[in-house]
């Protein structure tokens, strides 16, 4: 009887020292949950806009465009569209047409 009675002491101060590990292994579960899952206070719900607030932005929004859409034209219509000259082009032409003949004939050379 000696025996069983050492063997349920050693049992009982195994359970303590479990029981312990498991109340430090809960305590810093806690502190982690605490710190991970977010903020503490409820979240609040979001303010919706009405439908005539949004539409009053959205035609504030299309004014701004209407107003820069119409002083890109107004810059647009004030510079005339440059255009070359007949004679000019044919310059170029000319230009171009002996630049490539020089170019081909000195591949042909070597």
């Amino acid at each position: 009887m000696a025996n069983l009675a050492g063997i349920v002491k050693q049992l009982k101060t195994e359970r303590d020292r479990v029981q312990g590990e498991l109340s430090r292994l809960n305590a810093a579960l806690q502190a982690f949950v605490g710190v991970y899952s977010g903020s503490t206070k409820p979240r609040t719900k979001r303010r919706k806009m009405s439908a005539a607030g949004r539409e009053r932005i959205a035609a504030a929004q299309r004014k701004r465009w209407a107003k820069r859409a119409s002083s890109n034209d107004k810059v647009v219509a004030s510079q005339p569209k440059r255009t070359m000259s007949a004679a000019a082009r044919k310059k170029i032409a000319a230009f171009q047409r002996a630049r490539w003949a020089k170019l081909k004939a000195g591949k042909k050379a070597p």
